[in-house]
C-alpha cells in the first residue's frame, strides 16, 4: 500500500481512499421535488463554506446546492479554528438552505438539526454509534474514550440563506490525527467507510429533518427536533465548563436544551443559565 503523499496528485495515490463518484451521487440525490438541486465535487478548495456563500450571495446557487471537496486547504471550524485532513480521508461539504417559511429567530436550530441528521445518517450507513456535543461536534468512541470526529459550521448567506458546512473524519488513521482528542469513523470501528453511501445517508437524513422542521414553521417541539437532539446529546447530564464571549466562564451541570437551542447550565449558585454561544468543555467526574 502506498502511503498518501500530499505532493502526489494521482487520483489513486492512496487505494484506501478512492474518489467520490459525483455522477452517481447526483443520480441518487438530485431529483424532481427533492431538496437537493445540484451537487458538485471539487478536488481541492480553501473552504466549501466560503465558496458556497460567495455563490449564494452572487445569485449563482439555488436552495439545495451541495458543494463537496475531496480536500480543504482552509477548512474552518467554530471560532475560526482550522480544520485540515488528508485528501479523500473524510466528507467535507456545504449545503445552501433558504428556509423562507421559518422565522429568522428559529434559524439558530439549523446547526443542531444538521447534527441530528449527520448522527442519524452515519448510524445507519456506517453502523457507528455517534453522540452530539453541544452545539455542533460529532463524537465517536475510540478505545473507550469520547473523540471528536466531525463538526458543523453555519454561516448566513445574504438575507435569506444559510450555508451549513460539515466535516467528518472517515478514514483518518491514528498517526494522521491533528490533535490526540480527534477521532474518525474508522478508528471507531465503523462497519463501512465507503464515503459515497455515507454522504448519501447523511444528505437524505438532512433532507428529511429539514423538511419536518420547515413544515412545522421551525418549531423545535412540533418537529420533534428538540426532543431528538436532547436524546442524542452527550453534553446533557454532564458537568461542564462554558467559556463565553468576554472571557466569562460558567461551570455547572448541563440540564436542558431550551426552545432556542441554547444549553441550560445549572450552576452551583443555584442559577439556571442559558448559554447561546461559546466553547463547552466536558469535565471529568471528580
Amino acid at each position: 500500500m502506498t502511503p498518501h503523499n500530499a505532493s502526489d496528485d494521482s487520483r489513486w495515490s492512496d487505494l484506501d481512499r478512492p474518489p467520490l463518484n459525483a455522477a452517481a451521487l447526483r443520480r441518487a440525490l438530485v431529483r424532481e421535488g427533492g431538496l437537493w438541486s445540484e451537487l458538485d465535487v471539487v478536488q481541492r478548495t480553501g473552504s466549501t463554506n466560503s465558496d458556497l456563500v460567495a455563490r449564494a450571495v452572487a445569485g449563482k446557487a439555488a436552495e439545495g446546492a451541495v458543494l463537496v471537496a475531496e480536500e480543504q486547504t482552509a477548512g474552518r471550524g467554530r471560532l475560526e479554528r482550522q480544520w485540515t485532513a488528508p485528501a479523500r480521508s473524510g466528507l467535507f461539504f456545504s449545503v445552501l438552505l433558504r428556509p423562507a417559511e421559518v422565522p429568522v429567530d428559529r434559524w439558530g436550530w439549523l446547526p443542531l438539526l444538521t447534527g441530528v441528521a449527520v448522527a442519524t445518517g452515519l448510524s445507519k450507513a456506517a453502523g457507528v454509534d455517534t453522540a452530539l456535543k453541544w452545539p455542533n461536534d460529532l463524537l465517536v468512541t475510540v478505545g473507550g474514550e469520547e473523540r471528536k470526529a466531525g463538526g458543523i459550521l453555519a454561516e448566513r448567506a445574504g438575507t435569506d440563506g444559510v450555508v451549513i458546512g460539515v466535516g467528518i473524519n472517515v478514514t483518518l488513521r491514528e498517526a494522521e490525527l491533528p490533535v490526540p482528542q480527534a477521532g474518525s469513523l474508522a478508528l471507531a470501528n465503523a462497519v463501512s467507510t465507503d464515503r459515497d453511501p455515507l454522504l448519501r445517508g447523511v444528505l437524505r437524513a438532512l433532507e428529511d429533518w429539514y423538511g419536518r422542521w420547515r413544515a412545522a414553521g421551525g418549531d423545535p417541539v412540533a418537529s420533534g427536533l428538540q426532543e431528538t437532539y436532547a436524546a442524542g446529546c452527550a453534553t446533557l447530564g454532564r458537568k461542564v465548563r462554558a467559556e463565553l464571549p468576554g472571557d466569562r466562564t460558567v461551570v455547572g451541570e448541563a440540564v436542558a436544551i431550551d426552545g432556542d437551542g441554547r444549553l441550560v447550565i445549572a450552576t452551583e449558585a443555584g442559577v439556571q443559565e442559558p448559554v447561546g454561544a461559546g466553547d463547552v468543555v466536558h469535565l471529568r467526574p471528580a
